[in-house]
């Protein structure tokens, strides 16, 4: 019997992989937390319940879920420690990190969408669509976890654990592996997936042209006043609304470059180490970076850093 071992590049690869995941999930955890810490002083601590406060709480909530479900085992293996997982322990890390995937997509559409109807003009017809009350939203959560977790529900009977049966085909994350599905049930809820995906994109891809020209309307609005030697600022909304899209800019980038990786993966029969190990950062992009969009956008660190300035001068 012979033993392959990995080319001395493979292993060179697979260590930096590990090293980057490390990196982008106790960033992107740490990036996320702080996210939602500030938007829950802010939501606790203003007589004014904002929806988007609430939408971008749980966005990062989500995100925190699927770098904990994704990046954590991969973060785990790069210690050394291999088939920690049982059948049980794959189901859930597996099943959690699809659920939360979907959950992305719909609280990113719906953080366009109420975005886009918050800065809409008052005589237009979409102001009315404005949520009453924060606590609305809620609802749409409701829904939003109910429908990925039934979406999901074929992943429970699919994943195994690697260390309860090596013989069989280990995936490239070396912990769980997929089992053979009944082609019929395989296509529905791939179906089912893509509709999620096109209904829900097509809402925030239609959501972000709206404010792109609202946006604009406010730019010319903005540089008639200038000529005029008149001072204006921009509004909070607004602000914010840019910063939405910059947002929606970051996941359509890292969304649909993994569905190309993805694409060519499948159909590719050469080595494609590189590749794989490429759309394992993909995967984990959005929820990284995008807290780092909003921090940044919104000056978050900042405000926390002046805050605890602040009280630490008053306990001097």
């Amino acid at each position: 019997m012979q033993v392959f071992l990995p080319r001395k590049e493979e292993m060179v690869l697979n260590y930096i992989n590990k090293i980057i995941s490390l990196f982008m999930t106790v960033f992107g955890t740490l990036g996320n937390m702080s996210v939602s810490v500030n938007y829950m002083f802010s939501w606790w601590g203003s007589p004014e319940k904002k929806p988007i406060h609430i939408i971008l709480i749980h966005l990062a909530f989500t995100n925190i879920l699927i770098l904990l479900a994704k990046g954590l085992p991969k973060t785990i293996l790069a210690f050394g420690l291999r088939n920690f997982l049982d059948d049980i322990g794959c189901k859930i890390i597996v099943y959690l990190e699809r659920v939360a995937r979907g959950l992305s997509i719909c609280t990113s559409s719906l953080l366009t969408v109420v975005q886009a109807i918050i800065i809409s003009p008052r005589a237009s017809g979409w102001r009315r669509l404005k949520p009453k009350s924060a606590w609305h939203i809620l609802l749409f959560f409701s829904f939003f976890w109910i429908l990925n977790a039934l979406i999901s529900t074929n992943l429970i009977h699919s994943i195994k654990s690697a260390s309860m049966n090596i013989s069989q085909h280990i995936n490239d994350e070396n912990y769980c592996y997929f089992t053979l599905q009944n082609q019929d049930i395989k296509w529905i809820f791939l179906i089912l997936m893509v509709l999620r995906d096109t209904v829900f994109q097509g809402a925030m891809g239609g959501a972000s042209g709206y404010m792109v020209f609202l946006l604009h309307q406010h730019h010319q609005h903005v540089l008639n006043l200038l000529n005029s030697n008149l001072l204006y600022r921009t509004p909070p909304e607004l602000r914010a609304a840019q910063s939405v899209l910059l947002l929606m800019l970051c996941f359509v980038f890292f969304y649909w470059t993994d569905c190309a990786f993805s694409l060519i993966i499948n159909i590719s029969s050469r080595d494609t180490s590189l590749m794989i190990n490429t759309r394992e950062f993909l995967t984990l992009g959005y929820a990284t970076f995008s807290p780092f969009v909003l921090i940044h956008r919104d000056g978050l660190l900042s405000k926390i850093w002046h805050a605890h300035w602040e009280k630490l001068r008053k306990c001097l």
